[in-house]
C-alpha cells in the first residue's frame, strides 16, 4: 500500500439548501480555516487509528463506517494493515461539512491506492456521503475536495466561482445540533401535504442563489441591497419548511438585535452554524462570531 497524506475543507452554503436535491443551483463556499487531514502510513501491523484535534474523537465511530462502506464498495476484504491519523477541525451535525470533509479524504485515499481512478474521486465520495445524509447532493463533496467557491447543479455543473468583492461574513454556532437526514425528511413530507408550495419555496430559493450571485460578481453600489435581499430571501424558505426553531431561532434573532443585516441557516438547518451578514464588524459578538474570509 501507499503513503498517504491529504487536506479536506469545510464548506459553509451562501444559498440553494435543500431544493439543490432536486435540481435547483446552490452556491457555496469553502471553511479553508477549519480542515480535515487524513495521513496513511503502511505497516506490517494490525490497523491503528489515532484521532486528532479539536473534533478528533467525534470521528472515532464515523471515521470507520466510512472506511468500512468504501472497502465493500470496492469488493476489498483483505484486513488493512497500517496506520491513520485523522486531526478534525469540523464539528459533527453543525452544518460546516465535516461528512464530506471526511468521505473525500477517505475517497483520495482510494484513490492513492491504486482502486478507483482521480475521474471517480468526487462520485466515490459523494455515494460514501449518502451513508450520512441518505442522498447527497455532492455540494459538500465539490467544495472540500475543490477549496473554492463553486456554483454546483447536481449531476450537472460545477464551476468555480470568483467574487469581484467580499462582504462581511461570519459563521456562529446556535447551540444545537441538527440532524441532516431528519431535515431533508421533513423539506420532502411537505412535498406530500402541500406540494404547491413545496413547489413554490424551492423557486424561492432558486431566486435567491440567483440573486446572490448576482449580486457578488456586481461592483456597483446596488450589489449590497441584493445580496441582503438574496440572504433574506433563502432564509424565508427554512421558515418555510419548519426548520427555524427552537435555539437556532433564538440565535438568529440575537444576530439580528447585534446589528447583522441578514441572517440565514447555512447547511440543512434544524441546528447548526448561522451566516450572517454585517457591514461593520461586529465589536459585540466579535468572540462568537468567525469571520470568512475570501478563498484564495
Amino acid at each position: 500500500m501507499n503513503r498517504f497524506r491529504t487536506r479536506t475543507y469545510g464548506k459553509w452554503i451562501l444559498a440553494g439548501e435543500h431544493a439543490v436535491l432536486r435540481g435547483c443551483p446552490a452556491i457555496a463556499f469553502p471553511l479553508t480555516t477549519r480542515s480535515l487531514e487524513l495521513s496513511f502510513e503502511p505497516a506490517d501491523q494490525p490497523l491503528n487509528v489515532e484521532f486528532m484535534g479539536p473534533h478528533g474523537m467525534e470521528l472515532n465511530l464515523l471515521f470507520y463506517g466510512v472506511l468500512e462502506n468504501a472497502l465493500k464498495r470496492l469488493q476489498i476484504t483483505e484486513p488493512l494493515k497500517g496506520s491513520f491519523q485523522v486531526f478534525n477541525m469540523l464539528p459533527i451535525g453543525a452544518g460546516l461539512g465535516a461528512s464530506a470533509a471526511l468521505c473525500g479524504a477517505v475517497g483520495r485515499w482510494c484513490e492513492a491506492q491504486g482502486w478507483i481512478v482521480p475521474e471517480q474521486v468526487y462520485e466515490f465520495s459523494r455515494r460514501l456521503e449518502d451513508l450520512f445524509h441518505g442522498e447527497s447532493s455532492g455540494v459538500d463533496i465539490a467544495v472540500s475536495l475543490s477549496g473554492q467557491g463553486v456554483r454546483f447543479v447536481r449531476g450537472g455543473e460545477r464551476a468555480a466561482l470568483k467574487p469581484v468583492w467580499w462582504p462581511r461574513f461570519y459563521l456562529s454556532y446556535c447551540g444545537q445540533r441538527g440532524m441532516t437526514s431528519d431535515c431533508v425528511s421533513q423539506v420532502k413530507a411537505l412535498f406530500e401535504t402541500d406540494r404547491k408550495l413545496a413547489v413554490q419555496v424551492d423557486a424561492q430559493m432558486e431566486t435567491a442563489v440567483e440573486m446572490a450571485q448576482s449580486a457578488l460578481l456586481n461592483s456597483g453600489p446596488e450589489a449590497w441591497g441584493q445580496l441582503k435581499a438574496a440572504l433574506d430571501l433563502a432564509a424565508e424558505c427554512f421558515q418555510s419548511w419548519g426548520l427555524c426553531s427552537g435555539p437556532l431561532n433564538t440565535h438568529m434573532r440575537e444576530l439580528e438585535k447585534a446589528g447583522a443585516h441578514a441572517v440565514k441557516p447555512t447547511g440543512s438547518g434544524g441546528g447548526g452554524f448561522v451566516l450572517s451578514l454585517w457591514q461593520e464588524e461586529p465589536p459585540e459578538w466579535k468572540d462568537k462570531l468567525l469571520e470568512v474570509t475570501e478563498p484564495k
